[in-house]
């Protein structure tokens, strides 16, 4: 199976600061992976080289083809949805709906308008006329109708309200994603992505703290909730994480067996939120 993304080594410096440190990585097709990670980690620089729009050190394969001298043929089969969507504040959305028509052959008019149809915003308007969230929505609508391989979201429901945020992610399981397409997202909303994530992907400090798929991560993880009087037990135990709830002490552990932890409290698979935490504090004294 050919890889989406591939990418052995990869490596992003400005300067004397490494944003991307020698990642090695692996996308297959028919996945949705999160790529999650704080502010300056070096998740928009990986991002960045991926769509061709960066330089970089090691190797990198996207789609079979090298982003930096094949980008245009790239952009074929990739769309990319930004935080912020920069569109002309004088054109009216028939007009960027007629120039998207003829610049990308794979952009369907007809989808187009069926997701716009769900929003209040007409053929009519001007960008300058919409809100941030309507502005959002007509880039949604406008990317979500071409036919590509690999979506690329960053932050996408960013100043949308919590409706449209569902509805955004409803469609894009319902009526975008397939097994031929690839969906890559990185958002700090977690819990808003976390029932449609395949795969996971938390980068520290341009390192990759940890990669795996949604199923394994239930298999490794396992939060425990006890009394105060069971926690120095738990501690034994080694977690790699432990935390403070109303008087109860939460503990997360990576590959401990559940049989061993249950009978010392409450076990629960911990949210991709909780994990994330954990991942990014390990090893913080």
């Amino acid at each position: 199976m050919t890889s989406i993304v591939s990418a052995r080594g990869l490596t992003k410096r400005y300067g004397r600061t490494l944003a991307v440190d020698h990642i090695d990585l692996e996308i297959p097709p028919g996945r949705i992976v999160g790529l999650i990670g704080p502010n300056g980690a070096g998740k928009t620089s990986a991002l960045k080289a991926i769509l061709g729009l960066a330089t970089y050190e090691g190797e990198l394969s996207v789609l079979g083809k090298n982003p930096s001298r094949q980008r245009a043929a790239l952009m074929e089969d990739v769309c990319f949805i930004a935080d912020v969507a920069v569109l002309p504040r004088w054109i009216r959305v028939w007009q960027l709906i007629d120039v998207t028509e003829r610049i990308h052959p794979r952009f369907s008019r007809a989808r187009c308008l069926e997701y716009l149809g769900q929003t209040k915003v007409t053929l009519n308007h001007r960008v300058k006329q919409l809100s941030k969230g309507m502005v959002a929505q007509l880039h949604l609508a406008l990317v979500m109708a071409i036919d590509v391989r690999l979506l690329v979201l960053d932050e996408p429901t960013l100043g949308l309200d919590i409706l449209y945020r569902k509805q955004f992610y409803t469609s894009l399981l319902n009526d975008y994603f397939d097994e031929q397409r690839t969906i890559l997202i990185t958002t700090h909303q977690v819990e808003e992505v976390e029932h449609i994530l395949t795969d996971l992907i938390f980068i520290k400090d341009g390192r990759i703290a940890l990669e795996a798929t949604m199923e394994a991560v239930e298999q490794r993880y396992t939060e425990l909730m006890v009394k105060p009087d069971r926690a120095a037990e738990a501690r034994e135990l080694k977690p790699m994480f432990e935390r403070e709830l109303f008087g109860r002490h939460i503990f997360l552990y990576d590959n401990v067996g559940r049989d061993q932890l249950a009978g010392l409290g409450e076990l629960h698979t911990p949210s991709v939120a909780d994990l994330f935490v954990a991942t990014m504090k390990r090893g913080e004294s």
